[in-house]
């Protein structure tokens, strides 16, 4: 397993991190001044200042892109699924543009949730095999402009309204039904808050190897968690194994970036170099 206790050199901050502290520009300006290589952006803090411009500050910074969030959501009744195709298309033009390794995948949950105005559905089995569908279609697309797809797998306490993916096993389950030669056009993207409590994921990381295996996310699960979506915590002040998950997938051959992405009430209080002060400290300590 690599080193990280000297630098940071393998650090990618996602920019959902810091995204209550600045804008995306700011957020680069910030990465500039800490040394950090690599970004994961968001594509609302893309929108917020608009592609070109964020196009020519990551080149300009000279950043890697980690990845790019996100795709997705695909669930959505039949009158707002062409709404759905446009988006997720656009999505893969815009990593494309910025130059990112991959765009990560948050498949949608039930419709009413996935897509405004869809109509309301319980229906979870139904819910996965549109995105069965929905992934399959994007795929030939992003296919064309060499763009791969990471499907990231939440936490079941987000079936209903995020991602009806909830486990590695499922993930892998549909990159191999449409990518059996392991092409590297489809994998996974895979992030210790959602995959920590899972008994089977060792297993599941053995069996996606190198070529699944697109990006790789730290943070950590606090006891008790205030809230599902907004209280994870920094990496060192929950209950993951991290260094245990870091050790599997490198072991498969992952030599990526460990992403940084902690949606939290707390942190996002805090100024933007203090928090990834703390954030550069806990990687080369914790990650």
């Amino acid at each position: 397993m690599r080193d990280f206790s000297d630098d940071h050199r393998w650090l990618s901050l996602n920019t959902a991190t810091v995204r209550k502290q600045g804008d995306l520009a700011q957020i680069v300006d910030a990465c500039a001044r800490h040394g950090i290589r690599a970004i994961d952006p968001w594509r609302d803090q893309v929108a917020a200042i608009g592609l070109d411009r964020a196009v020519r500050i990551v080149r300009d910074a000279g950043l890697d892109l980690s990845g790019y969030c996100r795709g997705g959501m695909f669930v959505a009744d039949d009158a707002h699924r062409q709404a759905a195709r446009d988006d997720n298309r656009r999505a893969v033009d815009e990593a494309k543009a910025l130059g990112a390794s991959c765009l990560v995948l948050v498949v949608g949950g039930l419709p009413q949730y996935s897509r405004p105005g869809s109509v309301a559905s319980r229906d979870i089995v139904a819910a996965r095999a549109r995105v069965d569908d929905g992934i399959a279609e994007l795929l030939d697309y992003a296919r064309q402009v060499d763009m791969p797809l990471a499907i990231e797998p939440l936490h079941p306490a987000y079936a209903a309204d995020r991602a009806c993916v909830n486990t590695t096993r499922q993930a892998l389950d549909i990159c191999d039904r449409l990518d059996p030669a392991k092409s590297g056009a489809i994998g996974v993207a895979l992030d210790v808050y959602h995959i920590w409590w899972d008994p089977d994921v060792l297993a599941q990381i053995e069996r996606a190897g190198k070529a699944r295996l697109l990006a790789f996310h730290v943070c950590d699960w606090l006891v008790p968690t205030k809230d599902i979506l907004n209280d994870r915590g920094m990496m060192g002040d929950g209950v993951i194994d991290i260094r245990s998950l870091r050790a599997a997938v490198e072991a498969q051959g992952f030599a990526g970036y460990s992403e940084i992405e902690i949606f939290s009430n707390h942190w996002w209080e805090q100024p933007m170099d203090d928090l990834i002060h703390a954030c550069i400290a806990r990687h080369r300590t914790v990650v």
